[in-house]
């Protein structure tokens, strides 16, 4: 006998044989279907309750259907949505103003993903190249750290040194050029052979899908001189590590480091809109004129009003402060687990990774399923890296209460 549904019209089997059904299998899920979720926690159409350490990854920092944000897509959806960039709206500058103040720039270009951000700056970055640098036509080289994620669009993936993301996707986009990251050693040997050519040094400050890898003290900060010294561009595409996650309002802010061009996405909407935004000086960013880049929906009235709302809900709540307190208490209480599962434990703020060690044929992928079943959600990346990384809203009780639960799942696969 099907469970009671306690939440929406379909049960958890149904909705799951839907999306494998009519949907594209680009994803592999764990089993476990969302009908509705507040704060950390996330409720199953059956009402079983969960805590959330994925936060849609990184989007939803400040908590699922934060009130305040939700209010605020609610107030402006009754009076205007979208107008595209034909026309002037009444929200689009006075957010311009806020966000730009907000994060120490001049200037915004606003788009709707955070792959569309990447893209834009790719962009920007050769245009500023061309027009400002002085490299010659269609010779403008950008570069990226190995192990990077930046996105799924072909001219992302031309930089990915993943299968997954590349295979069968070529051709690939020429211009690329790849190093090794947290080395840089490696940025200054390709500046010193091809500097003159180099647009931009697009690096993600601490490598999420990766698995949180976290680069050595000092990495952005040399990266960030280098390229100063080969009149470079730095780009850091803080999508998934900006906006309070690493416990600082960007995870440059670690080492006072002010990139030329800046990627924002996911939480810069609370996970309530697809938004994401592109700032830098007025000097990099007018190399763009009218009709050479945009999007319909880029800057739109409610991803104006919703974006607004949402950082202004990370500093009223603190939330750089709580990720740094609690980050420091969670890697602290993960530490302490004995368990041959556990190789290594790492991250910043609420960005963190436990690295499992495979033991007994059990791997990353068991150890979740096991938490999901325990009540708690979380999901392996390259098959041996757990990530977790809570909404912020989170209080320590809870956190205390989840390191328990992860310890009790890794106990249970093992025994």
């Amino acid at each position: 006998m099907a469970e009671k549904l306690v939440h929406g019209s379909i049960g958890s089997a149904e909705a799951m044989r839907l999306e494998g059904e009519y949907g594209a299998h680009n994803y592999h899920p764990l089993p476990i279907v969302i009908a509705k979720a507040e704060g950390a926690k996330v409720w199953d159409p059956e009402g079983k309750e969960y805590f959330d350490f994925l936060s849609a990854y990184s989007a939803v920092n400040q908590g699922h259907c934060h009130p305040r944000i939700i209010d605020a897509l609610i107030e402006q959806a009754k009076t205007l949505t979208l107008t595209s960039r034909a026309f002037y709206n009444n929200k689009l500058g006075e957010y311009e103003k806020f966000v730009t103040e907000y994060f120490g720039y001049e200037m915004v270009l606003p788009m709707n993903s955070g792959a569309e951000a990447v893209e834009t700056a790719m962009k920007l970055s050769r245009k500023w190249g061309y027009e400002k640098k002085g490299i010659p036509e269609n010779e403008a080289l950008l570069v990226f750290a190995e192990g990077n994620f930046h996105g799924r669009t072909i001219a992302i993936v031309s930089a990915s040194c993943d299968p997954d993301a590349y295979h069968n996707y070529g051709p690939f986009l020429p211009g690329i050029e790849k190093i090794a990251y947290n080395d840089p050693s490696a940025l200054e040997a390709l500046l010193a052979e091809k500097g003159d050519k180099v647009a931009a040094f697009i690096v993600e400050p601490i490598q999420g899908e990766a698995g949180v890898f976290v680069p050595d003290d000092g990495y952005l900060k040399k990266c960030y001189d280098i390229c100063k010294k080969h009149n470079v561009l730095f780009v850091a595409d803080e999508v998934q590590t900006g906006i309070a996650r690493t416990g600082r309002l960007l995870a440059c802010d670690w080492e006072d480091v002010h990139p030329d061009i800046l990627i924002l996405g996911k939480a810069i909407s609370g996970g309530v809109l697809p938004v994401s935004a592109v700032l830098s000086s007025k000097e990099i960013m007018l190399c763009i004129k009218p009709g050479e880049h945009g999007s319909t929906f880029g800057g739109f009235p409610l991803a104006c009003a919703v974006a607004t709302a949402a950082l202004t809900v990370i500093k009223d709540e603190n939330m750089v402060e709580r990720a740094e307190k609690l980050g420091k208490v969670f890697r602290a209480e993960v530490e302490k687990i004995h368990s041959p599962l556990i190789k290594q434990v790492r991250g910043k703020g609420l960005l963190n990774a436990v690295i499992i060690e495979p033991h007994n044929g059990k791997e990353a992928w068991d150890v979740c399923v096991k938490m999901k079943e325990n009540g708690l959600l979380a999901k392996p990346t390259h098959q041996h890296i757990i990530r977790f990384a809570p909404p912020l809203v989170i209080t320590e009780e809870e956190l205390l209460k989840c390191v328990a639960i992860f310890k009790k799942s890794l106990d249970e696969v093992l025994a």
